[in-house]
């Protein structure tokens, strides 16, 4: 395995540097700079709309107001002063200049505050032959991705990780009220249950203690989720991954215990052939089984995989994306791609060295990708196109990681675009309600009749045919599902699976102020799919609801049950 630099060895340099960055933020004081501050703020804000530029016009305000110390304010010193400003009652709170100042726009542009946290490292039943084996992070994880970096710095504990992230939204003018919750760190169902159960106990525990630090610890899982359900930074969606073999009726039913609603599955290819050489430890029909289990059940199916994994080809390659979506038991609702990278230490590196394996040319890549991502169905999001892992970690092979934009670039020459949910989302873009039209598109699987409930954009928005939100409705088919015997509490509902509005994450009881969210499309949505169950044949419905989504729920007529919340058609 190629060694990787201990804490001890990182250079003096980078590690000053980075404390003084650090040391910065914490020290800073918006009451002690309060004039400089609303003299900048209100520069910003009187730059009319058609004017602001912003790459440049904010750069240039801040070279007219430098620090005593020469240096300029930072976003994060301009959204402090704001928000002490607004506090002392100086300005009056302002959505544009909110938008002005906030960094990083694009992280919760999908409507929610994405909260990655990491669990500690621990074994891996898998034997992957593609897999890095870095013994200060979970299988398949590298030291100094930037997600392990911050996980490694708080210890792998679960508070300090979702408490510092969702600090970490704020502190540059996002709002994080609703956090999808991502837990990452292998194969989530190898680790033992009582380790599983504290640490989304404590995940919940930050979530709550970020609006109330009186709510810090909780005495039972329980008791966090209960009260997460009316907190200020409430769970949205919670996802692990883990191994398609690792799924089992009793399984998902300690998930939902849990508050999982999306599951993540390292499915890598649908050819038996290649699982095989690339010692995978399951096959294609351990994949079907699994998303069968998890799709009557009600969990959204993001799904990992991998072009040029030993054996295959480009070709052969394409073949296997194809059966992503030609095979009725897949056809997952969002995907990753990871195309295979070469890590020292794995036995693919020593197959690469003795001859046996080629990564694919950059050309090849890019040229496979742009053939594959114009086929997807509009009910799948690709959310990613590659891994985050350090090029100087990539032995050989492509190493760019601006790949989808390379790619994007490729289909626009042939004069294509991409079919997935991420490359039609509406966005930052503003958006009138009767811009929208409500689209279903329909398709089955091998259980069940999928619904996808969509509103775009018609012909009335300068861009039509933008996603401003959406809802998965699955219909089981009674003949296949059976009485679904191992959640009889669901037995014979219609069900809900997502319900997601796009648009900037707004504040739980926000206005929309021409933004999707808090519009009334998620009601809309809900009302179409019990009148499409209803017209089914279908009496009760059912939601795969997330602990901060049952307050919302619950306003539209849904009952909280042991697993889900439950309602009629009618």
């Amino acid at each position: 395995m190629k060694r990787v630099l201990s804490p001890e060895e990182i250079p003096a340099d980078v590690i000053e540097k980075a404390e003084a960055w650090q040391a910065r933020r914490r020290n800073f004081d918006p009451a002690r700079e309060a004039a400089t501050l609303y003299a900048i703020l209100q520069a910003v804000r009187a730059v009319p709309e058609n004017e602001w530029d912003e790459r440049n016009s904010l750069q240039r305000i801040l070279l007219r107001y430098p620090k005593q110390n020469r240096e300029l304010y930072s976003k994060a010193n301009l959204v402090a002063g704001y928000r002490h400003l607004v506090a002392e009652g100086d300005i009056e709170a302002d959505p544009v200049l909110e938008k002005r100042i906030r960094m990083k726009p694009m992280r919760t542009q999908s409507g929610v505050a994405p909260v990655t946290v990491l669990t500690a490292p621990a074994g891996c039943p898998g034997k992957c032959i593609f897999c890095p084996d870095d013994w200060r992070m979970p299988k398949s994880y590298i030291y100094d991705e930037p997600g392990c970096q911050r996980a490694e710095r708080d210890g792998f504990d679960p508070f300090k990780q979702t408490l510092g992230r969702i600090q970490s939204f704020e502190s540059i003018g996002h709002d994080a009220s609703k956090v999808e919750l991502l837990i990452l760190g292998g194969t989530w169902s190898a680790y033992s249950r009582d380790y599983r159960e504290w640490f989304v106990q404590r995940c919940f525990d930050a979530m709550n203690a970020a609006g109330d630090p009186s709510l810090a610890t909780s005495v039972s899982l329980a008791e966090a989720q209960e009260r997460n359900v009316t907190a200020r930074h409430r769970n949205v969606g919670l996802v692990v991954e883990t191994r398609p073999d690792w799924i089992t009726p009793e399984e998902i039913v300690h998930l939902r215990k849990l508050g999982v609603t999306k599951v993540q599955i390292g499915v890598q290819s649908l050819d038996d052939n290649i699982l095989a050489l690339n010692k995978r430890g399951h096959d294609v029909e351990a994949v079907r089984r699994a998303l069968g289990l998890l799709r009557t059940a009600g969990f959204k199916l993001h799904l990992h995989w991998m072009p040029n994994l030993y054996g295959a080809t480009p070709e052969t390659d394409r073949a296997d994306f194809a059966r992503l979506f030609s095979d009725p038991a897949i056809r997952p609702d969002e995907l990753k791609i990871y195309p295979c990278s070469l890590i020292a230490g794995t036995e693919l590196y020593e197959r690469y060295l003795a001859g046996e394996y080629r990564p694919y040319s950059e050309e090849e890549l890019v040229a496979l990708l742009a053939d594959v991502k114009p086929t997807i169905p509009p009910y799948t999001r690709v959310n990613r196109l590659f891994r985050d892992i350090p090029a100087h970690h990539i032995q050989a092979g492509v190493k760019l990681s601006n790949l989808r934009q390379i790619v994007q670039e490729e289909l626009a020459r042939r004069g294509q675009r991409c079919g997935c949910i991420r490359c039609h989302e509406i966005r930052r873009r503003e958006v009138r309600l009767d811009q929208l039209e409500l689209r279903v598109y329909s398709y089955t699987t091998d259980l069940t009749q999928e619904h996808f409930l969509h509103f775009v954009t018609n012909q009335s928005h300068p861009e039509p045919g933008l996603i401003a939100g959406f809802l998965r409705l699955s219909l089981p088919n009674h003949e296949r599902v059976g009485s679904r015997a191992f959640l009889p509490e669901i037995a014979g509902h219609a069900m809900i699976r997502e319900v997601h509005v796009y648009g900037p994450a707004l504040r739980i009881g926000a206005e929309s102020n021409g933004q999707p969210q808090h519009a009334g499309l998620g009601t809309q949505l809900i009302e179409a799919a019990r009148r499409i169950s209803r017209e089914a044949g279908f009496r009760r419905i059912s939601v795969i609801a997330a602990t901060g989504t049952q307050a919302y729920y619950a306003a539209r007529g849904f009952e909280r049950g042991e697993l889900y919340m439950s309602g009629d058609t009618a």
